[in-house]
């Protein structure tokens, strides 16, 4: 057997001892996961998979992002990932995160990626780190510091030397701090794989050879810092050696065109479980079989590598998302925004990972044969002559319609867009279409102690010219570059002269026009409130037209508060991005052009970055105390625009994840005890209705103080908080939906132990499917809310009898006393427990079990 090996890290002595290992498979867990050995391991490769000290390993990874959690949530988020067959973690390293100014460096909190690593090789699981350093990843200037952007000369991601002098520094900071804590693999530690530069095929043709050279040197540097495992740059057609190229997207196993050299594996960085939303965007949704069908789809084309993206999303807290991103991230990924598994998309896909994992010793060592049926329908399959090993993948690509597939003799059922997964070429152990694990369904509750609000206002000063510093500038400054990051809130001032006898004779009042380049604006004429606009993700810059403005004799105040949503996360030549109003008039004038132009040298204009109440932190419990409050007005009454609103609340009852709801507000900013939620936007509606984008925001149970807690919320739009609440988020509704085709639970199988054997085994007698349920956080099953036998239809939460229902007394009997008051039961989907069966069920082709309970402490 000859193996090519593109680049080994460390001794050179190792090659041999690599061939020779790779031929062993050592016993294997529950899910086929081997716990990490914490030794100094050689990584290296050829074109089938990753060496780690010798041995083949198949990697299936999720990417959590250690920022957008907090470090308490960490250890849950870490083993439900483990638990759920994952045996490797993804994230990227988020450079203005941690130097969001030259020199000064963060680590702490929600930065601490030291802490994050070891949480990670406490649970014996490899680390992919991504160190980019630029990431996009829907995160604030695709994560690269501002300050970056004020070096003479940069032009970021290209052959631009100011660029590269600062790329460098900081990839070498953070590798250093890697190896002092030897968390590379070649030290011990869980680091595996390595990043370097994120999608940059995507944008590099706009810098021609610039771009090519820029790769090249980044792929050198990386290789140069000797950290003694492979490096990767994703969605890169053309990575330089020895640096692997790998696949972003949904289908990779069938979109990717493959590593650029035959002695590179395949790696898939991102699949994507979701979609990530933009405000206007409806809820982005994927299926559980469609993730496991491209898993399956992936491994049996020769994947080695393949991580969710994302495995949890979480929060972007604070000023954190790019522009235009919602604050909740990825809430639909197998964990959801507050870390609780979204089933059944968390189960399948543990029940795919431990499918894969049965037929590991066929993939690693059988040569793969490949059938093509038709259009279609396709068979693959892994066998090592000589010996048992063997397994086989029945793929059927049509979209709807379901088959029936001869493979050797016996007929196997496979549904439309579907694999079915036969791990010894014998034994069906599970069909990706087929889902056995449990549903669950998701609850706010309004918490009964926490919504004790009395509400308080502070209202925003409106600025004149003569009060903002500096005020003779001849045009409005660009907005980017005026706030530096440091803020998204900037005001505008420009006065000028009005004679009434320049409204036209009509009596017609003049309009306010204002044309800016993004983000948004809000517009104010002699202090009072006239109107607001904004663009949108797809086009930032925008027109606003506001008619019939009251002027005054004499001199006259227009005071713009201009703002962004965050900084852009892509796209090339990002240094030179801009924002901010650019022409300014009033239109509608008895003079000779019928208009003012603001925006014109004889103006002065003045301008001021940030907000009294941010400047003054009135959202921490010191701050607080240096403005006046007042009490809020009566009931139903709209507070003016830019207000502060501020209230204390009772810490939540119970253990469950707590969100505010922003009921009746329109934009702004939110913090709880002094930490930033997020931007909340919930008068964005979702394109064609009246839904908000998002209104439900994550409050970390770490965020809260023993008892009482300090809310503050900055609303730009005139509103009334009087509707807003504190909710608890659970997932107690819990259901199972199951056929009685389909296979018994995968985790009925497990391989016989010996390095040449191929033949599966079950743990106990096959029978047929079961239905079963399980509560969270050891909780027990308090009532049955929904069962029936035959074929009930709907979904978890909004189950309905079907037209076959075998007797509804004795099934609702037969689930309560395998159910009541335990944390976890089954159910054989059989006929025989259910009495006799309706005459309505003879034609059809199969039975249903639905179930739904309630779970509660």
């Amino acid at each position: 057997m000859r193996i090519r090996m593109a680049a080994t890290w460390g001794c050179r002595s190792i090659l041999m001892s690599a061939l020779l290992l790779s031929m062993m498979v050592s016993s294997t867990t529950a899910f086929g996961l081997r716990k990490r050995d914490d030794s100094p391991q050689n990584v290296t490769y050829d074109g089938r998979s990753l060496f780690i000290n010798g041995r083949r390993e198949l990697l299936f990874s999720g990417s959590i992002h250690y920022p957008r959690s907090t470090p308490d949530m960490w250890p849950d988020l870490l083993d439900k990932a483990r638990h759920g067959g994952l045996n490797t973690i993804q994230t990227y390293v988020f450079w203005n995160l941690h130097e969001p100014e030259k020199g000064k460096f963060n680590f702490e909190g929600n930065a601490d990626l030291i802490k994050f690593i070891k949480l990670i090789q406490e649970r014996g699981m490899y680390l992919i780190l991504r160190l980019g350093p630029f990431i996009q990843a829907e995160w604030n200037h695709g994560g690269l510091p501002y300050w970056l952007r004020d070096v003479p000369g940069i032009y970021f991601r290209s052959n631009n030397e100011p660029f590269k002098l600062h790329m460098k520094e900081y990839v070498m900071r953070i590798v250093q701090m890697m190896k002092d804590n030897k968390f590379f693999a070649s030290q011990g530690g869980p680091i595996i794989l390595a990043q370097i530069e994120n999608e940059y095929n995507q944008i590099q043709l706009a810098y021609d050879e610039r771009g090519i050279e820029y790769v090249n040197w980044a792929a050198q540097m990386a290789v140069e810092t000797n950290i003694g495992v492979p490096w990767i740059m994703c969605k890169q057609k053309e990575a330089p050696d020895p640096v692997i190229n790998s696949c972003n997207g949904r289908h990779c196993g069938d979109t990717f065109l493959g590593p650029n050299k035959p002695y590179k594996p395949r790696v898939w960085t991102e699949n994507w479980t979701v979609q990530y939303r933009v405000y206007g965007d409806p809820v982005s949704r994927r299926s559980a079989e469609d993730i496991g069908l491209s898993m399956a789809r992936f491994f049996s084309k020769d994947g080695s590598v393949a991580n969710y993206y994302m495995y949890h999303g979480g929060t972007n807290f604070g000023r954190n998302a790019a522009a235009f991103k919602v604050t909740g991230y990825y809430d639909a990924a197998p964990l959801d925004e507050y870390g609780m598994t979204k089933e059944p998309k968390w189960g399948h896909l543990r029940d795919v990972h431990r499918a894969i994992n049965l037929c590991k010793k066929a993939l690693i060592y059988g040569t793969s044969t490949t059938q093509k049926l038709n259009e279609f329908h396709e068979i693959r399959v892994y066998e090592k002559p000589g010996t048992p090993i063997c397994a086989a993948f029945l793929f059927n690509n049509h979209s709807t319609e379901a088959v029936t597939i001869n493979f050797r003799g016996k007929n196997f059922f496979v549904p439309g867009h579907s694999i079915s997964i036969i791990p010894d070429c014998k034994n069906e152990v599970l069909n990706t279409d087929n889902i056995i694990a449990q549903h669950n369904y998701r609850t706010f509750t309004r918490s009964k102690l926490a919504n004790n609000h009395e509400w308080e206002v502070f209202s925003e000063p409106i600025p004149t010219t003569a009060e903002v510093v500096p005020g003779n500038m001849t045009a409005p400054p660009e907005l980017f570059t005026f706030l530096k990051d440091t803020t998204d809130y900037a005001w505008y001032t420009v006065s000028f002269d009005f004679d009434p006898e320049d409204l036209l004779k009509n009596g017609t009042l003049p309009n306010l026009h204002i044309f800016s380049f993004g983000h948004g604006l809000l517009a104010f004429v002699n202090g009072e409130y006239v109107g607001s606009g904004h663009g949108t993700s797809e086009r930032a810059q925008f027109k606003m037209l506001i008619k019939g403005i009251n002027l005054k004799a004499g001199k006259n105040e227009i005071s713009i508060m201009a703002y962004v949503t965050g900084l852009h996360d892509s796209g090339a030549y990002m240094e030179h991005r801009f924002a901010g109003p650019a022409e300014v008039r009033i239109d509608g004038l008895e003079t000779k052009m019928g208009h003012i132009e603001l925006a014109k040298r004889r103006f002065k204009w003045g301008a001021r970055a940030g907000l009294e109440g941010e400047k003054k932190e009135i959202y921490t419990e010191k701050g607080s105390k240096k403005v006046s409050w007042e009490k809020v007005g009566e009931k139903g009454r709209v507070g003016p625009a830019l207000s502060w609103y501020k209230t204390r609340f009772t810490t939540p009852e119970g253990r469950e994840p707590v969100a505010i709801r922003m009921t009746g507000m329109k934009k702004g900013m939110m913090w709880v005890n002094g930490n930033g939620l997020g931007r909340h936007w919930v008068d964005y509606k979702v394109r064609g209705t009246d839904e908000p984008s998002q209104d439900v925001f994550h409050i970390p149970r770490s965020f809260l103080n023993p008892r009482d807690n300090l809310l503050v919320i900055f609303e730009e739009e005139p509103s009334n908080p009087e509707n807003v609440q504190i909710e608890l988020v659970s997932r107690d509704t819990v259901c199972s939906y199951v056929h009685d085709f389909f296979a018994p639970a995968v985790q009925s199988w497990n391989a016989k132990p010996g390095d040449e054997e191929g033949e599966l085994q079950t743990s106990e007698p096959l029978s047929k499917p079961h239905a079963s349920v399980k509560c969270p956080n050891k909780k027990k099953i308090i009532s049955v809310d929904f069962a029936s036998f035959g074929n009930p239809s709907g979904d978890c939460g909004s189950f309905q009898l079907g037209n076959c229902t075998f007797d509804a007394a004795l099934t609702r009997d037969v689930v309560e006393k395998a159910c009541l008051g335990k944390e976890f039961c089954k159910l054989p989907v059989d006929p025989e427990l259910f009495g006799a069966a309706p005459r309505a069920c003879s034609a059809l082709p199969f039975k249903t079990i639905a179930i739904q309970v309630k779970c509660s402490y």
